[in-house]
């Protein structure tokens, strides 16, 4: 009588991470069916939703640009928002980045201090910065400028923070050796190492921040959307069109200039 041997299988997981997968997979469809049936969503509404975007674009045809001088206007005041806030935000953002980096920081009460200020920033959206700003300054650019200012300054300064703890430490321990000032070490051993990266990060921090400025008017904190929440208003669908191409151009020139000024400094 002879046994027969059979070759061993090789399998990716074993019987334990199978049951483990399927049990994640199974869980995953639970929370998604949940989260799908827990929602007030009328789903006529979405299967008619193609035939009223298409009813809602051919309303738009063709663009009305009889008021294409004040769109123009109003987009310059759209690039000067980003522009300033942009400008205070990477000035206040660099002592904030200074005491965030743990090579940097004078003691952890600032290190603290700096990081949640960076947090703070960071876990607002512009939007509520907005709206806040407006309700304190009321309508117009200056809540625009300082909504999007108090947003970069968490951007900016994270990323300063984290190249200013990435720096080579030798050139830092050559200037402290020759008994110079903390002020000679950050200007000449720090400064040189992070400033590509603060270029970097300043010119994508205003081609951001010139997008987000597109949408404060629409909570009344000035630049274009002023506009387009007043022709939306209005069911002025040509003019919503044309401000929309406007601010396409918008962003498409800015992806341009930010490129051609990355060339060009870095």
């Amino acid at each position: 009588m002879s046994m027969e041997i059979f070759p061993e299988q090789w399998a990716r997981f074993t019987p334990r991470q199978r049951i483990l997968r399927y049990t994640f997979f199974l869980l995953s469809a639970v929370i998604l069916y949940w989260s799908v049936t827990s929602i007030d969503v009328i789903w006529e509404w979405v299967w008619d939703s193609p035939r009223q975007m298409g009813d809602l674009f051919s309303r738009m045809v063709p663009p009305d640009t009889r008021n294409l001088s004040s769109i123009l206007m109003v987009l310059w005041e759209t690039v000067n928002i980003a522009t300033l806030a942009t400008a205070i935000a990477v000035l206040i953002s660099l002592p904030v980045a200074y005491m965030a980096a743990q090579n940097t920081t004078p003691n952890k009460a600032t290190l603290w201090i700096g990081r949640f200020i960076l947090v703070s920033s960071r876990s607002i959206n512009t939007i509520i910065w907005a709206l806040l700003f407006v309700a304190i300054f009321g309508p117009g650019i200056i809540a625009g400028i300082v909504a999007i200012m108090f947003r970069s300054i968490g951007f900016v300064g994270k990323l300063l923070g984290e190249a200013i703890e990435e720096i080579d430490h030798k050139p830092v321990e050559a200037l402290e050796a020759t008994g110079a000032s903390r002020f000679k070490v950050i200007m000449y051993a720090i400064v040189p190492q992070v400033m590509p990266t603060f270029w970097a990060v300043s010119i994508l921090r205003w081609d951001i921040n010139l997008r987000e400025s597109t949408v404060l008017g629409l909570v009344g904190a000035g630049g274009i959307g002023v506009m387009l929440q007043g022709a939306i208003d209005t069911f002025n669908w040509q003019e919503v069109a044309t401000i929309l191409l406007a601010i396409i151009v918008l962003v498409i020139v800015g992806e341009v200039i930010s490129a051609w000024l990355r060339r060009k400094i870095l």
